[in-house]
């Protein structure tokens, strides 16, 4: 057993992707997904698996597995017509086996992942406490959640970051960002702008908006 700093991360709003723009266009979304997970690594975090579009990353220290986390959302944040992150860390002992990991502390990391909204980063108490010394980084207790197969309610921490998630702009149909000023398409319902990535979710909105929140 080995302490390890564990964090999920994947795209929010990816089942909806790919519904409208298919699975070639999901399977290119996954594959820059990971490309950017790659490029964030810092310190020693790794990327130990990918399932589906979620990648599983490892450190050995909280603070790099912090620096990773916070990169891999400046990066998809810059990143036009593609979904938000949302991310969950925990950290502890660890079983190591086939350079792969197990235990509850990885169980919990995963359902905090599962837990965050669009453009969320979540952490358990631990970590925070881990990382709580290092300037400017700020969080925002969220109160203790119960989650399946784990005993105990788990206090949850969300990373307030300087680009709140309220401020970007999301195509309602396939959760992509989109940057309002170069948007394909757009809607003004009600005195409000609906910005699109496509001609085809501009569509799709257009015959339902109640089911896509209009």
């Amino acid at each position: 057993m080995s302490a390890r700093s564990i964090l999920f991360a994947d795209l929010a709003g990816f089942t909806a992707m790919t519904e409208i723009h298919g699975d070639d266009g999901a399977a290119s979304v996954a594959l820059r997904f990971y490309e950017m997970a790659v490029q964030a690594l810092c310190g020693d975090a790794r990327i130990v698996k990918t399932i589906g579009d979620a990648v599983m990353v490892v450190a050995t220290r909280p603070e790099d597995a912090l620096s990773t986390v916070l990169a891999l959302k400046a990066i998809v944040d810059a990143e036009e017509n593609f979904p938000s992150l949302r991310a969950g860390i925990h950290c502890g002992l660890c079983a190591e086996r086939a350079d792969d990991f197990f235990g509850a502390v990885v169980n919990l990391a995963a359902r905090i992942a599962s837990f965050a909204r669009t453009g969320q980063i979540l952490c358990s108490d631990e970590f925070r406490r881990e990382v709580s010394t290092l300037q400017g980084v700020p969080f925002e207790a969220l109160g203790p959640e119960t989650f399946k197969n784990v005993s105990e309610p788990v206090t949850v921490f969300r990373l307030i970051g300087k680009d709140e998630e309220a401020l970007r702009v999301v195509d309602p149909v396939c959760r992509m960002h989109v940057d309002p000023v170069h948007a394909p398409a757009r809607l003004v319902l009600g005195g409000k702008t609906v910005y699109f990535c496509s001609l085809g979710c501009v569509e799709r909105y257009a015959r339902s908006p109640k089911h896509y929140g209009g």
